[in-house]
């Protein structure tokens, strides 16, 4: 997993719950890097597991919870990093079609050994949108929440289902409909 991906965790948790809670949820912890990242490195998704079960005990926020909050701070990373990769798109629907065949090959381009997960598009109209995330890392709320920013950004709503194909939340299908 790319250290971007822990870099702006750790700085949404420091944010939100303070200096504290960084340090106690790193202490908790058994990382190979100590909790030292750059955003540039590459890190066990097993540590942001961690990063994730530490912080969510000791504030009592689910995981899931935990990940859409942190997906909608991402989303503001990407605003603020990459807005010439948002302006490419005037419609919510057509930026979120366009994961695998656009959005994810830019990532490559800056992250070659990136880890990404697959949205495979099963339907799509001018106002709905259904797709299957695939991904060995049960990560899907984080994808729940950058689907809600993404509208907000575009000033639109709607309404987001998803339902778990797989248990485990490894192969999930989001059903969205443009309100």
């Amino acid at each position: 997993m790319k250290g971007i991906i822990f870099t702006e965790f750790l700085d949404l948790v420091e944010d939100k719950f303070g200096l504290e809670m960084v340090d106690k949820i790193i202490t908790q912890s058994e990382l190979e890097s100590e909790g030292v990242y750059t955003s540039i490195g590459t890190y066990r998704f097993s540590e942001m597991l961690q990063l994730l079960q530490n912080l969510s005990a000791n504030t009592d926020v689910s995981i899931d919870d935990l990940l859409l909050t942190y997906a909608e701070h991402f989303f503001s990373v990407i605003e603020d990093s990459y807005p010439g990769l948002l302006a490419t798109y005037k419609d919510p629907i057509e930026m979120l079609a366009s994961i695998e065949n656009h959005i994810h090959v830019e990532v490559r381009k800056i992250y070659p050994d990136a880890e990404l997960p697959t949205f495979v598009v099963e339907e799509k109209t001018a106002n709905s949108l259904t797709m299957i995330y695939k991904s060995s890392r049960a990560m899907h709320h984080f994808g729940l929440g950058l689907m809600n920013k993404t509208f907000e950004h575009f000033n639109s709503s709607a309404e987001i289902i998803l339902e778990k194909i797989k248990e485990d939340g490894t192969e999930v299908k989001f059903i969205i409909n443009k309100n």
